[in-house]
């Protein structure tokens, strides 16, 4: 009982330490301490942390995690507004520190410790953070941000009617989506041409609607068979209601969304490089591979 009440604090106090420095970042850059107000979307989290440890002594539900959903609720709005103040300020980021390398670290704190006459000052970690360029500064939040949701899910006791199976399974299906969502987010943004906050709007937004994936456990959690064999109802949504959510959430929340906005970067900016073709016609294919399968489930189960 101790090890779960431990895990569900840890777990939320990562989130927020997390959203705190998101928080930090967005008041750094717009150079406004108003922006600290952002934490006032740590609440929600933070009385369901109570709730859930009173009321349920830290586990969580079965089929969807308030923790997870709070967490993205007070990360989303600072992503967004550092990659709209990014997108806005490509042409003044000139003088930044890039963290693509190994070189390029150890220069950069060679650098720092030349400065400081051979010993690093206690300013320096602010320094440090506050030079990083912006492009990085943004790809390693949302790295983090997506480490941790998986993490953050494996940390969290186990809810009650849902097996370690059942866990294991989602963790991985977490991990696979996690991996696309990145590569869609970093990628595409990079494809945009500069002034186009519009498209760079819509990117964020699909991004935003696949994030909402992970605090849903509909696509793992209560798929034993025994399970359909004591439900009243025959309908095939009852009999595959887990096929459904997966097939539903991959066409309306990860590719079929993909797909759309990779399409519209092509046409719109003549834009036909190998990987954002390569993943196009992959998005296309698993929407394709998705209604396939669809039509198998009424067609081999059909009256």
């Amino acid at each position: 009982m101790l090890v779960k009440f431990i895990c569900a604090v840890v777990t939320r106090t990562l989130f927020i330490l997390v959203s705190l420095i998101g928080v930090w970042r967005v008041t750094w850059v717009k150079n406004n301490n108003l922006y600290w107000f952002l934490t006032i979307l740590y609440l929600p989290l933070v009385v369901e942390m109570i709730l859930t440890l009173r009321r349920r002594k830290g586990k969580d539900y079965k089929w969807f995690s308030p923790a997870i959903l709070f967490f993205l609720i007070s990360i989303i709005p600072t992503i967004w507004i550092l990659e709209l103040h990014r997108q806005k300020n490509k042409s003044s980021d000139t003088k930044c520190t890039n963290l693509d390398s190994s070189e390029s670290i150890q220069a950069f704190l060679d650098e720092r410790r030349n400065l400081s006459n051979g010993s690093l000052s206690e300013q320096d970690p602010l320094k440090f953070l506050s030079s990083v360029c912006a492009n990085d500064w943004i790809l390693a939040l949302q790295q983090i941000v997506l480490i941790l949701l998986i993490v953050g899910k494996w940390l969290l006791p186990i809810a009650g009617g849902v097996t370690r199976d059942e866990i294991s399974q989602l963790l991985l299906i977490f991990v696979g989506t996690a991996a696309d969502i990145l590569e869609f987010i970093s990628e595409t943004l990079a494809d945009v041409a500069e002034d186009s906050t519009p498209f760079v709007c819509i990117i964020l937004a699909v991004w935003t609607l696949s994030m909402l994936q992970f605090p849903l456990h509909f696509s793992v959690v209560n798929t034993k068979p025994e399970d359909f064999c004591e439900s009243q109802d025959d309908s095939l949504i009852a009999k595959f209601r887990t096929d459904m959510w997966d097939i539903a959430g991959t066409i309306f929340l990860q590719d079929g969304p993909f797909f759309v906005v990779r399409l519209a970067v092509m046409i719109s900016f003549s834009d036909f490089h190998q990987m954002l073709v390569f993943f196009t016609i992959k998005n296309f294919l698993v929407v394709l591979i998705s209604i396939y399968r669809l039509w198998v489930i009424w067609i081999d189960n059909k009256p």
